[in-house]
Parts: C-alpha cells; sequence; structure tokens
C-alpha cells in the first residue's frame, strides 16, 4: 500500500471566484455573440476585483453587473471596487485563427484522462471531492453561519493499480462563522461518511481546519487569481496536465478545447479498449489547423492513433461536436471541468 494525496477547493475559494467569473464574462460575450474572442483574467483581494486581457466581440456586456451576481451567488455580499482593464485581441494572433483559417488559438500540449474506478470515468477520491465541494456549495445556501471559502483533500491508501483502499486522513478546511463549530463539524464528517460509504471506502481520521480557527477568508484572507487551480480544474493530480488554464478563454483556445476533447477520447477509447485507464495527448501550433501529434497511452500501452483523428481534432470540429458554442462554461468552472 502507498499514500497517495489529492485535493479540491470549494467555489468560494478566491482563485475559483476569479475563474467563476472570468467564465461568466466569456458566457455573456459568447451569448450575444458566437465569433468573440476572449482571454479574460481576473485579479481579486482586499476590495478590489481587477478585470483584465483581451475581447474582441460585438457583444455590449455589463462587466460590473455580471461579476457582482457572480459574487453574490457564491455567497459573497461585499461591495468592490470593479477595475476593468480590459483591451481587445491582438490582430496577429486574429489572422490565424479567424473562421476562414480555423487555426489553433494557442500551442500547446492538453491531456485527457479516463479510468473505469467510477460510473463518471475519474478516479474516486476526485469524485468524493467533488460531491463534498458541491454538498458544501448547497449547504451554505442554507446556514448563515457557513461562509464560503475552503478546500478539502483526501489522504488514501492505494493499491499498485492506483484504486483507492482506505483513505488515511480526511483533511476539510471550511470558512465559518465559529459560532456553531461543533454542530457544523459533525455534519460534516457525516456528509463524508455517507459518500465514502457508498464507494465501500472507509476513513481513518478526519482534520477540519486544523489550525484550530477559520472564519477570515475569501478576498479578506487571501487574493485569487484566474488560472491558478489547473489542477483541481483537470484530474487533481491523478494524470498530467497540460500548459495552459480553461478559465476565460473562448473555444478557439485549444487550451481549453482541445483539454475536453481529449477527455472525450479518453472515454472513448477507455469503453473500446476495455482499459482501466487511457490517456490522450493532443498538440498544436498557434494558426495551425491541425493537432501536431495525438498520443494515446493506457494500462495495456500504446494505442495506434487513426490517421481520421487529425481532422477530428481540428479546432472547427471539436467546437462543432462538442457543441462549444453553447456550453455554460461558469458551470464548468465551479467544481471542476470533468466531472461526468
Amino acid at each position: 500500500m502507498k499514500l497517495y494525496s489529492n485535493e479540491i477547493v470549494f467555489r468560494g475559494h478566491p482563485d475559483k471566484v476569479c475563474d467563476q467569473i472570468s467564465d461568466a464574462l466569456l458566457d455573456a460575450h459568447l451569448k450575444e455573440d458566437k465569433k468573440a474572442r476572449c482571454g479574460i483574467e481576473v485579479l481579486g483581494g482586499k476590495g478590489k476585483i481587477f478585470i483584465t486581457g483581451e475581447i474582441t466581440s460585438t457583444a455590449t456586456v455589463d462587466i460590473e453587473k455580471v461579476v457582482n451576481r457572480v459574487l453574490k451567488d457564491i455567497g459573497y455580499h461585499n461591495k468592490y471596487e470593479i477595475v476593468n482593464n480590459i483591451g481587445q485581441q491582438s490582430k496577429d494572433i486574429a489572422l490565424g485563427t479567424n473562421d476562414e483559417v480555423g487555426g489553433a488559438g494557442d500551442q500547446g500540449m492538453m491531456f485527457g484522462f479516463a479510468c473505469n474506478d467510477t460510473e463518471e470515468l475519474l478516479p474516486t477520491a476526485q469524485v468524493i471531492l467533488q460531491k463534498l465541494s458541491k454538498w458544501y456549495d448547497e449547504e451554505r445556501k442554507k446556514c448563515s453561519y457557513l461562509y464560503p471559502d475552503g478546500k478539502a483533500q483526501i489522504t488514501g491508501y492505494y493499491d499498485d493499480n492506483m484504486k483507492l483502499q482506505k483513505i488515511k486522513y480526511f483533511t476539510i478546511s471550511y470558512q465559518n462563522d465559529e459560532q456553531h463549530r461543533k454542530e457544523m463539524d459533525d455534519k460534516i464528517k457525516e456528509k463524508c461518511r455517507e459518500i465514502c460509504n457508498s464507494y465501500k471506502i472507509e476513513v481513518e481520521e478526519f482534520l477540519i481546519n486544523p489550525t484550530g480557527k477559520f472564519l477570515i477568508g475569501g478576498f479578506d484572507g487571501d487574493a485569487g487569481l484566474t488560472g491558478r487551480k489547473i489542477v483541481v480544474d483537470s484530474y487533481h493530480s491523478f494524470a498530467k496536465v497540460g500548459g495552459g488554464a480553461f478559465s476565460g478563454k473562448d473555444p478557439s483556445k485549444v487550451d481549453r478545447s482541445a483539454a475536453y476533447k481529449a477527455r472525450e477520447l479518453a472515454k472513448r477509447y477507455l469503453k473500446k479498449y476495455n482499459l482501466d485507464w487511457c490517456t490522450v495527448q493532443l498538440s498544436y501550433a498557434i494558426g495551425v489547423t491541425h493537432p501536431l501529434a495525438i498520443y494515446i497511452d493506457s494500462n495495456k500501452g500504446n494505442i495506434e492513433v487513426d490517421p481520421s483523428l487529425y481532422e477530428e481534432c481540428t479546432p472547427k470540429n471539436i467546437i462543432k461536436d462538442l457543441d462549444l458554442y453553447h456550453t455554460c462554461y461558469e458551470e464548468k468552472a465551479k467544481f471542476g471541468h470533468f466531472t461526468n
């Protein structure tokens, strides 16, 4: 047996808040203009929300209204100064990514992963943490003494095939008013055990708010930045992670769209060849329509790539096949981009 850890951050974690704002602004632009080109970055902290990056779009979006709506939905009711520093996309990039050319919006490599551990085709510990974070968000909406910020981590015993056998430490740090700790600690433990029992996983020990107190959080306790949680957004370190973040980027950016496609391919090949796990890598050059390379690995070894995949994995075809102009990206930014 070996010990291995993975983590998730709750919706109210400052970095995740910034991801959700970036994607809410992207959604607002794509709703009015499917050809919008966006690369939106958000920085938050100490009473300010700073919006920067580039947008080229015919849409008219009230940025301040969108930001405040997201903050309120997450559970932050303070008034923040919103600084709009958005510019336009570089014309040099547009040369290779416009509809006529249809090239990749950036260079880089993206990974997709699937395994047979759960019905979601994701690692068991990842699914447990995603279910916990979704439950916490719903519970927070009902309880005035629960606050949005938080994170959780599983340190588990794994066999040689990286299958979770038991949880040694289940660590949960959650922001609260510190007046209802005993009641809420017990409730969280109960929910964690309920989720884990559904996978026949035992928990040896809980570590809840190990410092002893978590009252100050969010942008009062920390700064947040778009794209700082790429491991949480993908596969919790159970699989390789590409070089780029997802949030705030329109589908022409292969950092996002190709990562979604690689996941779809990993699930496809997992089922086709009855695999325990499958990893897919796609790589691109900016402005070039077809992938530079496609690599598929599995517990049964390397899988030969059908040449037709190169056409299937052009940005245009990915966007069409996955219907990426009609996707709610803010929703994906809440609990991880791969939940099913």
